[in-house]
């Protein structure tokens, strides 16, 4: 594993930071490319990253102080806040999405053109993001296993000798086949918000699987936390869906 790409002094970058990073950059370039198709403003895209990754980074880390880690101290609440880890990426979804929502109605933007292409965006920069997860090593990984790929974390941030799952590795190929898929059917998909509907689903169950290989504990009928609010993002895909459908069917 390898958390931290160089250090200089006391100065030092770490892999996952560095992930993060080209992941909104990846994001970044599919809104261009998809914006451009669509005729839309040309910093739309520009000002949407930007807004996600300001309200996902703190997003994440409040849901992670608040729901996650439960500090018992101030002192612990400032040491969680500025510390290299705890991302949730559910807390950051929540808080950029409205972020966004703001922006696409400030700028008088197609709402369901927006999210078809936001969508492919997600998908795609929260799979390079998790590489990120995997080369520093942050405790994402799975449970132990015998199979054959099978990996060991030493020098990660949070070691483990033992063989687990490689679960950031399940995610980022999850995620971008899903961003692969949305990509090839962007313009087979007649109906504007169509797109974003299937990335709420399969973004939903993507996550839902793989908890049960990772180790964070239930928290309602056997399910993590992070189970529940995939639930209910698949269940809002859904109906989203069944929306778009109904409304486009209506005389």
């Amino acid at each position: 594993m390898y958390p931290y790409l160089f250090e200089i002094g006391p100065i030092s970058v770490g892999t996952f930071g560095l992930m993060v990073a080209l992941g909104f950059l990846a994001a970044l370039h599919v809104l261009n490319r998809e914006f451009k198709r669509q005729g839309l403003h040309k910093e739309l895209g520009s000002t949407i990253v930007t807004t996600c990754m300001v309200g996902g980074l703190v997003g994440a880390k409040l849901y992670f102080v608040l729901f996650e880690n439960s500090p018992e101290t101030w002192g612990e609440v400032f040491d969680l806040l500025f510390s290299g880890y705890g991302l949730t990426w559910y807390g950051g979804f929540v808080v950029a999405a409205g972020g966004v929502l703001w922006q696409i109605r400030r700028h008088n933007a197609p709402l369901g053109h927006v999210a078809d292409a936001v969508g492919i965006a997600l998908a795609v920069g929260y799979g390079v993001g998790r590489i990120g997860c995997q080369l520093a090593g942050d405790g994402d990984y799975g449970v132990p296993t015998d199979l054959p790929w099978g990996m060991a974390y030493p020098d990660g941030v949070v070691p483990t000798t033992e063989k687990v799952h490689p679960a950031p590795v399940y995610e980022t190929l999850s995620h971008l086949g899903i961003a692969a898929f949305l990509w090839k059917m962007r313009t087979r998909f007649e109906i504007p918000g169509l797109s974003f509907s299937f990335y709420l689903i399969l973004a939903g169950l993507a996550r839902f699987l793989v908890e049960f290989i990772r180790i964070n504990p239930p928290a309602l009928w056997g399910l993590s936390q992070a189970q529940l609010l995939s639930i209910a993002m698949i269940v809002f895909g859904l109906g989203l869906m069944l929306y778009l459908q109904r409304r486009r069917e209506a005389p």
